[in-house]
């Protein structure tokens, strides 16, 4: 069938090592995945059941990019996550299997708009527009796990500056890669190019124009992006 219009551009990440692209499909991302973030944020860490929220492809930032401070916004935070990249698709997968539909990791930022977040939560509206917004969700390279494996464990932290904000281990996380996967298969059809954002450890913080972030984690890769 014609198109009326161009068809957007595949937004693609590439792969470490210059093996190719991933075509993203959609991000997916994990609320309150670790306790001392879910306290900051003011919850009870209990293992609850995980839920999640939704980012547009196209909010995707290439490692090392300058970006413009968003609009609408007076309070911008870093939020430093895992990026799991899912290379074979599936619905109800198994715990026990979920780790064979992994093709590689690597490192994100959530950026959130905080203060369109909070008055969204305050008055029962949806997130999108604190979460979901353009350049939204800066990503690395993609390390396959044929390369690194499977990272349960290791430092996560993001610098801003050159001052640690937040520093935690990936061993942290509430819910592991594959009870993530495992869950959220059997509430969407999981398909390849689908990215989760496994949750940000506790440090989460303002952003103004003209910082520098500097994120890592160990065995995977080093992200940095500046604000303008």
């Amino acid at each position: 069938m014609k198109l009326v219009f161009p068809a957007a551009p595949q937004v693609t990440v590439p792969v470490s090592g210059g093996d190719g692209a991933v075509p993203v499909r959609r991000i997916w991302c994990v609320g309150r995945n670790y306790a001392e973030h879910a306290r900051e944020m003011g919850h009870d860490p209990d293992r609850e059941l995980p839920f999640f929220f939704a980012k547009p492809a196209d909010a995707i930032v290439a490692n090392g990019s300058s970006i413009a401070y968003p609009p609408g916004t007076k309070d911008l935070h870093h939020e430093i996550e895992l990026v799991v990249v899912i290379g074979k698709g599936g619905s109800n997968i198994k715990t026990a299997d979920a780790l064979g539909h992994v093709f590689g990791y690597g490192a994100g930022l959530d950026m959130t708009r905080r203060d369109l977040q909070g008055q969204a939560k305050k008055m029962g509206r949806p997130w999108e527009m604190g979460k979901g917004f353009d350049q939204s969700a800066p990503c690395t390279a993609i390390q396959s796990a044929a390369k690194i494996g499977h990272p349960a464990r290791g430092a996560i932290w993001l610098k801003v500056n050159g001052q640690t904000k937040q520093s935690g281990d990936l061993s942290q996380q509430i819910w592991k890669v594959e009870e993530t996967i495992s869950y959220l298969s059997g509430l969407v059809a999981l398909a390849p190019g689908d990215f989760i954002y496994n949750g940000t450890p506790a440090g989460v913080g303002p952003v103004v124009a003209g910082d520098r972030l500097e994120g890592h984690i160990d065995n995977v890769v080093d992200l940095t992006i500046t604000y303008r």
